[in-house]
C-alpha cells in the first residue's frame, strides 16, 4: 500500500538585517526552514540573488544589479516559497561621477556631487547638479580635485580642493570665486549655527573660518590617509571621521571650545557622516567586517543601517530619503528612517 509523501513545512522569514542595501550589499535573512537538501533560491523582487551562506535558520544573500525595492522570498529546492519580507534597495540616480565624500542637497532637494579625479588631475567638470528629475548637469568647473561640499543658509555652495587647499564659493547660478586659501589638504566642510565654516585639513588640523573670513585653528586630531568628513550634531558639537592606518578607527566629537573626545571607536575606514532629523549619526564605514552605512544613537550604540560596497558618503533630502555616494555613482534609498530597527 502506497504511503502519502509528507509535505515539508513552508519556510518562514522572520527578519532581514539590515533592511536596506544597494547592489553588492549583503542581506542576512533570518528564519526557519530556509534550506533543505539543496541550495535555496532567493529572489529580491523578480531578480535572483547570489547566496553567500545558507543554513536552516540563516541565509546571507548578495543584492544583484537590477534589483529594486520589493519583497524577499526564499524558495528551498522543489518546495513551497517562504512568506515575503520587504526590504529597501537603492536605485542608482547617477553614474560616471567620482565622489570622494558625501553629496550635498540644497533646500529644494537638488543633489550636488563631485568628479574629483586622481590627485592633480584636472577634470572637465568638477561638480554636477542632479535635479529633481535625476538629470545630471555640469555645475562648476576648474576646481582641481573637488572634495568636500557644504551649503550655507543663503544657498551658496562651498567646495574644497584637496589639491591646492582652496575653498571655493559657488552661487546658485554657478558663478565661482575663491572663499579662502591656505587650508592644507582641504577635505571636509561644515557650517555651525553661527555660519562659521569648518574645514578639515587631512594632515591633522580643523580650521574655523568666520563670516568675515578670519582663519583660526579650531583643533587638531590624528592625520587621515584619505579625508576628513565633518558634520554638526544636534548638540552643536562638530563630529569628525577620517580613516587612518588603524583598522579600528574613531569618530571624534569636538566641543565648541575645541576639546576633542572619541565619540565611537571601532569602525573600519570611516568616511562620510550625516545626521538625520532625529539627531542620529550615520557613518559610511565597516563594522564587524561588513561595509555600509552604520547608525549610531545618542547612547553610542551602533547598528548596520544599510549594506553596500564602496560607499564614501551620504546626505538626507528634505523628504528624508538617503542619498549615497560610492566611488563612481549615486543611489537614492527611500528608507523608513524613523521606523527602522535591527533584527
Amino acid at each position: 500500500m502506497a504511503t502519502r509523501k509528507e509535505t515539508a513545512p513552508r519556510p518562514v522569514i522572520t527578519g532581514i538585517v539590515p533592511s536596506a542595501a544597494i547592489p553588492g550589499g549583503e542581506l542576512q535573512i533570518h528564519g526557519k526552514g530556509l534550506t533543505r537538501e539543496h541550495r535555496p533560491r532567493v529572489s529580491i523582487g523578480d531578480v535572483d540573488a547570489q547566496i553567500v551562506i545558507g543554513s536552516e535558520s540563516l541565509v546571507v544573500a548578495r543584492v544583484p544589479e537590477g534589483a529594486s525595492a520589493g519583497d524577499v522570498v526564499v524558495t528551498p529546492n522543489g518546495d513551497a516559497p517562504s512568506n515575503s519580507f520587504s526590504c529597501d534597495i537603492g536605485v542608482q540616480i547617477a553614474d560616471s561621477v567620482h565622489p570622494v565624500a558625501g553629496p550635498a542637497v540644497d533646500r529644494a532637494g537638488n543633489i550636488f556631487t563631485t568628479f574629483s579625479g586622481a590627485r592633480g588631475q584636472k577634470t572637465p567638470v568638477s561638480v554636477y547638479k542632479i535635479d529633481l528629475h535625476y538629470t545630471p548637469k555640469p555645475f562648476a568647473s576648474d576646481i582641481m580635485n573637488a572634495t568636500g561640499l557644504a551649503f550655507d543658509s543663503d544657498g551658496m555652495l562651498y567646495v574644497s580642493s584637496r589639491n591646492d587647499g582652496i575653498v571655493y564659493q559657488v552661487t546658485p547660478s554657478g558663478a565661482m570665486s575663491v572663499y579662502v586659501e591656505g587650508m592644507g589638504v582641504a577635505t571636509g566642510l561644515a557650517f555651525d549655527r553661527d555660519e562659521n565654516l569648518y574645514v578639515g585639513d587631512r594632515s591633522g588640523t580643523i580650521f574655523k573660518i568666520s563670516r568675515s573670513r578670519q582663519i583660526y585653528v579650531f583643533t587638531t586630531i590624528e592625520p587621515s590617509i584619505a579625508a576628513y568628513h565633518l558634520a554638526f550634531g544636534p548638540d552643536h558639537h562638530l563630529y569628525v571621521s577620517g580613516p587612518t592606518t588603524s583598522s579600528y578607527d574613531n569618530v571624534y566629537r569636538c566641543a565648541p571650545t575645541g576639546e576633542v573626545e572619541v565619540f565611537y571607536r571601532g569602525f573600519g575606514r570611516p568616511q562620510g557622516i550625516a545626521f538625520d532629523a532625529d539627531g542620529r549619526l550615520y557613518v559610511a564605514a565597516s563594522l564587524a567586517g561588513r561595509r555600509g552605512i552604520i547608525r549610531v544613537d545618542a547612547e553610542r550604540n551602533a547598528e548596520m543601517f544599510l549594506s553596500g560596497p564602496g560607499i564614501v558618503g551620504l546626505a538626507f533630502t528634505p523628504g528624508r530619503a538617503a542619498v549615497l555616494s560610492t566611488h563612481a555613482a549615486l543611489y537614492r534609498v527611500d528608507v523608513d528612517i524613523a521606523g527602522y530597527s535591527a533584527f
